[in-house]
């Protein structure tokens, strides 16, 4: 499993990610602590009970580093020269303890840099779905990517 280089792609190709990952109350719990998020939805099971949901919710952030990380080994895995930015962000249904995910990528488009002429800048569609296959979490991300052989 490795990254691909920017002259390596094309626009609409698309990956189903092999790696899976259940999400764990600890994750859940230490990603919330480590990123000083006192929301009791993420931490407090009484709170969480008699909310709407009526159980805790998984930190939304750690929901977006899940889906770009499982991401990573098939995209921009040792070709990244940075990671530019992250749009249209969206989570339209929540996640829970328990749930197994899965990422979906898809490539949307290609522009050559024009201040480095050994990359590229990729936009990939990235995809977040649990075992019921509802979308979770959604965003565009644009990577500077190497080129091959500069």
């Amino acid at each position: 499993m490795a990254g691909k280089h920017f002259d390596e792609w094309q626009v609409g190709e698309q990956i189903a990610h092999e790696v899976t990952r259940t999400v764990t109350e600890t994750d859940n719990l230490l990603f919330t602590v480590m990123t000083h998020n006192p929301q009791p939805l993420h931490l407090d099971a009484e709170a969480a009970r008699a909310s709407e949901f009526g159980q805790i919710l998984v930190n939304g952030t750690f929901t977006f580093a899940l889906m770009v990380g499982l991401s990573v080994g098939d995209t921009t895995l040792g070709t990244l020269v940075a990671n530019l930015g992250y749009d249209q962000l969206v989570m339209p249904k929540p996640v829970f303890i328990g749930d197994t995910m899965r990422a979906t990528s898809e490539v949307v488009e290609l522009k050559p840099s024009k201040s480095r002429p050994n990359a590229g800048i990729v936009t990939f569609r990235h995809e977040l779905i649990n075992q019921r296959g509802e979308v979770v979490c959604r965003c565009l991300r644009s990577a500077l990517v190497k080129k091959r052989d500069t």
